[in-house]
């Protein structure tokens, strides 16, 4: 009964007006599951294959029809039949039909969109959460739940925003509160408190991609630090005990001709010059995860900058490791980092994406699994994964429909636990 009987896609927009893809998958049983592929605008160099038509014409060559071709016609008639309960063998014929180790013939994002609504089918079959149903597909061997911490993008520069800072991402992470509910209400009250604070000094408020403040006319790269530091204050919580402050700069974004390049400061720097920025602002201010600090290349600087600072913040790499196993085990052999952004759409499959994760919880690496800034869809499946496998944070944006359906996903999942442990006669409040 759990026979695929149809796969079909159709081509969608994303919330930056892009386009992107959704398959609807159904089985013989007459269960059904969907998933809609985020589109990132702001991507490495080394993220699986996204198959665009390149008609100017249309969509100004951002067009997906090809990509949704290829599942109708290339990778339908191949799953069509196949048990959905296989995961792992449905994703490893989509990556052998496919044929290349970047996904470029199909599109990794024509594969990743079989490939989760099909464990989304598989989930409402079998009459249980998503993300239950991953730990039971690939048989992972976690005994309780820990439910991720925000991670709330508040001001936004780089390529997610004009005319703000250099570096793309600045974060607040709720981590003190005991509670996901809670955490959410924290992150959320220190946005909207901050939002006072940038009209108080005579910024603007309009926010960018990801839902959170793109202000121009701020003095420096630090400035974002300085106000999200008295929105903390005056919102009512201590920075360091209720909230830390996380960055992502996405520096691969500035790099050029060996240095990166500083436009807001005036200032080019090399790799070491940027360790050191980071050394600074880690003794001055309650940074507890940095992201994206060096070049996506840079494996000889990324181990300096683990050694140096490693201990106090998590270094989470994302364009270095791509969520690419792969990638990953080299960044764990040298010693590049400690955790792990997370993309589903970076390596284009749920399984590989699962084996990533398990790859990092084993070496005792913590995961963020992460929204795309240029292009989201309403799909919560990246929140089900992240309870799954237990990672850290869920990395999205606090404002903006497609951004805080993943937070209502995530409040969601943490009453289902909490109905389940009072079935139980236990209580459940078990956050990262």
């Amino acid at each position: 009964m759990s026979k695929i009987l149809e796969v079909k896609g159709r081509e969608i927009l994303s919330s930056g007006s892009t386009p992107s893809i959704e398959v609807v998958v159904k089985l013989k049983s007459g269960a059904q599951g969907s998933f809609s592929v985020p589109y990132g605008a702001s991507a490495g160099i080394h993220e699986a294959f996204v198959l665009l038509d390149g008609d100017k014409n249309r969509f100004l060559g951002k067009g997906m029809l090809k990509a949704v071709e290829n599942i109708n016609k290339k990778i339908a008639p191949k799953v069509i039949g196949m048990d959905a309960s296989k995961q792992k063998e449905i994703d490893k014929k989509m990556i052998e039909l496919d044929g290349t180790e970047n996904k470029k013939n199909l599109g990794a994002n024509a594969i990743l969109a079989v490939s989760v609504a099909v464990a989304n089918a598989m989930a409402n079959e079998k009459k249980m959460p998503l993300y239950e149903y991953i730990r039971e597909a690939f048989d992972l061997k976690i005994k309780d739940y820990r439910l991720p911490n925000p991670m709330m993008v508040v001001i936004e520069g780089g390529q997610h925003a004009d005319q703000s800072t250099d570096f793309q991402e600045y974060m607040i992470s709720p981590i003190g509160r005991g509670s996901v509910k809670e955490n959410v209400r924290c992150g959320i009250e220190i946005y909207l408190t901050l939002k006072k604070v940038l009209k108080e000094k005579g910024f603007s408020v309009n926010v960018g991609n990801e839902g959170a403040f793109a202000p121009s006319g701020l003095e420096n790269n630090e400035t974002p630090m300085k106000l999200m530091l008295e929105a903390i204050e005056k919102a009512g919580y201590k920075a360091g005990e209720d909230v830390g402050i996380s960055l992502d700069p996405a520096v691969s974004e500035l790099f050029e001709d060996g240095k990166y390049q500083l436009a807001k400061e005036g200032r080019s720097c090399s790799s070491e010059e940027m360790i050191e920025i980071f050394k600074d602002w880690i003794e001055k201010y309650p940074i507890i995860t940095i992201e994206d600090t060096l070049h996506e290349d840079d494996w000889e600087n990324w181990p300096k900058l683990n050694a140096a600072v490693g201990e106090k913040v998590a270094i989470i790499t994302d364009d270095l490791t791509v969520t690419n196993p792969g990638r990953l085990k080299k960044a764990i052999d040298t010693k590049c980092g400690n955790a792990i952004l997370i993309k589903l759409n970076q390596i284009g499959s749920l399984s590989e994406t699962v084996e990533t994760c398990m790859l990092a919880r084993k070496n005792k690496w913590m995961t963020v699994i992460s929204h795309r800034g240029g292009g989201e869809t309403n799909d919560t499946s990246m929140v089900d994964l992240a309870v799954a496998v237990n990672s850290g944070f869920i990395k999205v944006g606090p404002s903006r429909g497609e951004r805080v359906c993943k937070y209502n996903r995530l409040m969601e999942i943490e009453e289902e636990l909490g109905k389940k442990a009072k079935a139980q006669g236990k209580e459940f409040r078990k956050t990262n």
